[in-house]
């Protein structure tokens, strides 16, 4: 089975860098009740713009302090927080 189709979302409360614009990349996130610092951006990517049915996805692969590695989306018209696990 492809991981894709695996993959579970969850919208989450994110901390946030706000340095030249809001919401520049994420500090620290509340994930099944606990927080989590990151200590790592490893990858940063998007999709959509171009096409107005598409919104814009910002997506950060994060290292936490905990040595987790996870995917945090941010659906920046509805200012919502996503975690992909």
């Amino acid at each position: 089975m492809d991981k894709k189709e695996d993959a579970r979302y969850e919208e989450i409360r994110v901390e946030c860098h706000s340095g030249y614009k809001a919401n520049e990349y994420p500090v620290a996130f509340t994930f099944q009740g606990k927080r989590l610092v990151v200590s790592e951006i490893a990858d940063r990517w998007y999709e959509g713009g171009t096409d107005p049915e598409r919104p814009v996805i910002d997506y950060f692969k994060v290292k936490t302090d905990e040595g987790r590695v996870l995917i945090l989306m941010h659906a920046r018209s509805q200012g919502e927080w996503f975690i992909r696990y």
